[in-house]
């Protein structure tokens, strides 16, 4: 579904949501895709300034894109996002789901809170959103979910995201299933370390050097190496990828 030879999708300039595209690797997803000529819906969930300099962005390269405000996590607004993004462009060809959290906590009684939080944002909202994504993707259209390559690793506090993520690669595989007869695909990209604000967060700079040290290729990745990857899946040389987990993580696991 290349933007710039559209096939089997009803406008020759395709849309795609991108959620939790303010900030880190939704924000260069949804650079990445206006430039292939997608129409980009870019989703927040508070940090409106942030979303609307995506937009602006988008819009002195010549194209075309929204903000709309909405928290993953809860049914209505995940309703309204997808209802305004067809209001304002009429069609859905892609979404890619890139929201979400990583509080680290270890498996403890006292850490249920951090467990609820990353369950509510991470596996509820990826289930809302894939949800409607299945509903309302055109036919021939592409869904991509932003999984995690620590999967593979199990580091002690990394339980409650880790089990959400688990079960993002889970919906995946079967929303590709119950899509049947669409020819849609539906597929999870899983970064390994990557240098954004959330996984920076809360790390001293010994720990980010031991993480980007057990990369073969010895650095972290960049917000850029993720949305190479969902341009691909979402062009038509990636059509017959199709339930799979693409680890981009430069050999991290």
């Amino acid at each position: 579904m290349n933007a710039r030879n559209p096939s089997s999708i009803p406008s020759s300039v395709p849309t795609a949501i991108v959620t939790g595209a303010a900030r880190g690797i939704g924000r260069a997803i949804s650079l990445r895709l206006a430039a292939d000529g997608f129409k980009v819906v870019v989703n927040y969930s508070g940090n409106s300034a942030k979303a609307q300099e995506v937009v602006a962005a988008i819009h002195a390269e010549g194209g075309q894109a929204i903000a709309v405000q909405a928290d993953v996590s809860k049914t209505e607004d995940v309703q309204r996002l997808f209802s305004t993004a067809l209001d304002a462009f009429g069609t859905i060809n892609a979404v890619v789901h890139s929201a979400g959290i990583m509080p680290l906590a270890p498996i403890a009684p006292e850490s249920i809170e951090a467990f609820d939080r990353s369950i509510a944002t991470n596996l509820r909202g990826a289930f809302l959103v894939l949800g409607h994504a299945g509903r309302h993707v055109a036919a021939g259209g592409r869904i991509v979910a932003i999984s995690t390559s620590v999967i593979a690793k199990s580091f002690p506090q990394y339980g409650a995201y880790i089990a959400s993520k688990a079960g993002v690669e889970g919906l995946v595989r079967v929303l590709a299933n119950e899509l049947r007869g669409r020819d849609i695909t539906v597929n999870a990209v899983a970064p390994g370390p990557v240098a954004t604000e959330l996984f920076l967060e809360g790390k001293t700079e010994e720990q980010i050097l031991q993480m980007a040290n057990m990369v073969p290729l010895e650095r972290l990745g960049q917000p850029d190496d993720i949305a190479r990857v969902v341009s691909f899946l979402l062009s038509d040389d990636g059509a017959w990828v199709n339930a799979q987990v693409v680890r981009a993580n430069g050999g991290f696991a």
